[in-house]
């Protein structure tokens, strides 16, 4: 059993100069999927459950996947709880067996955020394991405009909150369909000058594969959560595999014949956060 914690795997990841992907899940077959493809690399991988998921499958039943997918892997698997909004959902995730936990108080006054997220840092060290904050605001595509980390409130809410990894705001977005204009170098510079926590970019999606490489080798940056380019990859499996059998009904069967795809595509994530720029 290779069940491991955010932060067993981002600090070696970062004293070695490369990062891990949080590959975001929302059912069985593309989590499998996201583990073969991590088990068939010789990676590390952080298995995500965030807010969609969460609302059509439980808590304890996540929980369960993860360990079950963990238990015969030979590389490390972070079970982690992806955006939670609210101390009882987090209380909840770390009770089911998650190893690590994300409090998103983001959209909060950084006092409270700060206050918030040592308390949920504070439950997850004493259940052992790990807890990530976010500092700054991380916008969507089409949606909520971000508000770029300050390094002087990073470097407070770092020292104030003992998370074990800290998203920012660089120039991500969540939800981004294709690559962008890239991330603020000087802004990451900035940051991981006044702070020795892992860094974490979300909507990772939306930079560029070249980047993410270089940025894994050379920044404080040991994470990236990487969710709609997975996605994608499961929409069009699909629509092909109900083009090629438009008789076709039975779930199992269709999601199996998804599955290779979705370890293709995971496999790629995996591989350009390795790749040369």
């Amino acid at each position: 059993m290779t069940r491991a914690t955010l932060s067993e795997v981002l600090i070696p990841a970062r004293a070695e100069g490369r990062a891990v992907a949080g590959l975001v899940c929302l059912g069985w077959e593309d989590a499998r999927a996201y583990r073969d493809a991590a088990q068939a690399l010789g990676v590390p991988v952080i298995l995500q459950a965030g807010p969609g998921c969460r609302a059509h499958t439980p808590i304890p039943v996540l929980a369960a996947m993860f360990r079950t997918l963990a238990e015969d892997c030979d590389v490390p698997v972070v079970a982690h709880l992806d955006h939670g909004y609210a101390a009882d959902e987090c209380r909840a995730a770390i009770a089911a067996g998650f190893t690590s936990v994300m409090f998103d108080g983001s959209s909060l006054p950084l006092d409270e955020n700060i206050t918030r997220t040592a308390e949920i840092a504070a439950m997850a060290h004493d259940a052992g394991i790990s807890c990530e904050g976010e500092i700054g605001f991380v916008g969507y595509a089409a949606g909520a405009e971000s508000r770029g980390t300050d390094p002087d409130e990073a470097a407070r809410f770092a020292a104030e909150t003992g998370v074990d990894a800290m998203a920012v705001s660089v120039g991500n977005l969540h939800l981004r369909t294709e690559a962008g204009p890239g991330l603020d170098e000087d802004r990451i510079a900035a940051i991981a000058a006044v702070t020795d926590v892992p860094l974490v970019i979300h909507g990772g999606s939306g930079v560029p594969h070249a980047q993410r490489a270089r940025l894994a080798r050379e920044t404080a940056i040991c994470k990236f959560n990487i969710g709609t380019e997975l996605r994608q990859s499961f929409g069009m499996a699909l629509r092909q595999v109900l083009a090629d059998d438009p008789q076709a009904f039975d779930r199992a069967a269709i999601l199996s014949a998804v599955e290779p795809s979705l370890r293709d595509a995971a496999t790629a994530a995996l591989r350009s956060l390795e790749a040369p720029c």
